[in-house]
């Protein structure tokens, strides 16, 4: 016997708008998400690249750089963990409530705080370094346009909900419907009594996620593996009198010259 299919729900008591925006357009960006960067790998693989600057400016990336990747990968390890692990397995390992809320304002704003400050050296060097504005398009514009405003509506629901409001418990509405998203069971409604700070947050990453593919945050998803196993280079002098300091093997005589 198979268990039956269980069938796709928004859970009772959404209305029309909830149902659009967290249980539609999860899917709608998570599907361009995937899509996009098929397409872009297949017929835009040159363009798959940072394309870094660091050849016009190294001053100041040497600073923001680390910052903000540094940051963001924090913040990116501490959304795996309050979104995917529910709350049951952190109280089953002993952790208390207190213990990981604490750990979670506090580790949580000083990551916010790198990335927002490191993306601001970059932006800054991006608009004042002449060549690295010269080589900066539309496209990473509204990138970094989109990346500033989900990183700041993220600091300020932590700052809003747990520093100024005394606690909110983003495990009980917001983690239960992103995991709801890939159970295929999205609970629309969970996301409805969300603070307006976190609904925030959550749509403009939502949309960001949708550019993705777009910008230059593919590089992301990508390891340079290939120089693991890529040939050797081989450099040729061009003096002709310069034939390097090994003898020449027997039967390999210079002819010519």
């Amino acid at each position: 016997m198979t268990a039956p299919v269980q069938p796709l729900t928004t859970a009772a008591g959404a209305g029309p708008g909830a149902v659009l925006l967290w249980a539609v357009l999860p899917y709608v960006c998570l599907a361009v998400f995937v899509l996009g960067h098929i397409w872009r790998y297949r017929y835009d693989k040159f363009g798959w690249t940072t394309r870094s600057s660091q050849l016009y400016e190294n001053r100041l990336l040497r600073i923001g750089s680390p910052l903000f990747h540094f940051g963001i990968l924090v913040v990116l390890l501490g959304h795996i963990g309050g979104l995917v692990v529910p709350k049951s397995w952190t109280e089953a390992i002993g952790m208390s409530e207190h213990t990981y809320h604490l750990l979670a304002v506090v580790l949580g704003t000083i990551a916010g705080v790198c990335t927002v400050g490191g993306l601001a050296i970059l932006v800054y060097r991006r608009r004042t370094v002449g060549p690295v504005f010269s080589a900066t398009t539309r496209n990473d514009k509204a990138m970094y346009l989109s990346l500033t405003v989900t990183i700041l509506l993220g600091l300020a629901a932590t700052v809003a909900a747990n520093l100024v409001k005394g606690g909110y418990d983003y495990r009980e509405t917001v983690s239960p419907w992103f995991r709801s998203i890939f159970f295929l069971q999205p609970r629309a409604d969970l996301m409805s009594g969300a603070p307006l700070l976190f609904q925030l947050h959550a749509l403009s990453a939502l949309l960001l996620f949708a550019a993705w593919p777009f910008t230059r945050l593919v590089h992301m998803l990508t390891a340079p593996l290939g120089y693991l196993t890529r040939p050797y280079i081989v450099y040729r002098s061009r003096d002709p009198g310069q034939l390097g300091t090994r003898p020449p093997r027997r039967g390999w005589e210079r002819i010519g010259g």
